[in-house]
């Protein structure tokens, strides 16, 4: 009888040690710090397939966005933000809101089917942007494009998802090297980071964007491999994002794989252990 009462009991206290753990990591994951995990290549050679980050969760504040979405379709899991925090939709509000700054790298939450993006954020609201001939205008003034050599990785599968790089001058047969032109760009206030140009794209020239008040607008480094607000949502791109469903801003990489999983550890990038993001 002891026994069986000393199996209960520990039974239940692995039950409640499990509560507990979930519980904990629940709450770190809404209010502090979510983990990212880069997928696509749309913020080369900033962010790499990848690359793990934790997102501050903190920089702007909370809503309905900062609740945590849990897809796991193997096993038939499928919570989204809006099942625990819907309530809080709809009026493009924070708490304790903070207004990101131009050339902050965001993840943030699609305004049409709510999965993860991350980007840099270039437009603030109110102001105008546009692509001119692959140069990026902001509220009329050019941002400068220094040339700074090439960046060149294998033309392969990369990540989960399998997906292959777009190089210069078309594809390139497997494990040739894939060229991109590297370019700093410098934002008209300042802000300097590095971004990539495979060819003249029809998203290097487009129309004035004018960001709506409580609104932002996102472009990815990788300027020719990039779904962004350059592309209105009705045609299947980002569009303006609202100031609500912004997650949270990336500031240093914590580790990177080049496999097809991040457990893969020999194929973890030494130089990109804790790197600081610009």
């Amino acid at each position: 009888m002891a026994s069986k009462s000393k199996s209960g009991n520990t039974i239940w206290e692995t039950v409640k040690t499990v509560f507990w753990a979930l519980l904990i990591a629940g709450i770190f994951r809404t209010i502090f710090f979510q983990p990212f995990w880069i997928p696509s290549g749309s913020m080369k050679d900033t962010l790499l397939v990848g690359d793990f980050l934790f997102v501050n969760k903190m920089a702007y504040g909370y809503s309905f966005a900062s609740c945590p979405t849990l897809r796991l379709p193997s096993i038939g899991i499928d919570i989204d933000a809006t099942d625990i925090c819907g309530f809080l939709r709809g009026d493009n509000a924070r708490i304790l809101g903070g207004e990101p700054e131009r050339g902050d790298i965001i993840v943030f939450r699609h305004p049409v089917d709510g999965s993860d993006f991350i980007k840099r954020v270039v437009g603030l609201p109110g102001d105008r942007v546009q692509m001119r001939d692959g140069v990026l205008y902001i509220n009329d003034m050019a941002s400068t494009l220094e040339p700074d050599g090439v960046f060149e990785e294998i033309y392969e599968p990369q990540g989960p998802f399998g997906v292959r790089p777009r190089c210069m001058g078309g594809a390139v047969g497997q494990g040739a090297i894939c060229v991109k032109e590297r370019f700093i760009e410098t934002f008209p206030d300042g802000h300097r980071h590095a971004v990539l140009n495979v060819g003249d794209q029809r998203s290097d020239h487009t129309g004035v964007f004018n960001v709506p008040e409580g609104h932002y607008f996102f472009i990815g480094d990788n300027r020719d491999n990039s779904t962004d607000s350059r592309v209105p949502q009705a045609v299947g791109g980002v569009g303006f994002v609202p100031y609500e469903n912004l997650i949270g801003r990336a500031n240093r990489v914590m580790f990177s794989s080049a496999g097809r999983s991040m457990l893969y550890f020999w194929t973890w990038r030494s130089d990109r252990f804790f790197k600081r993001l610009e």
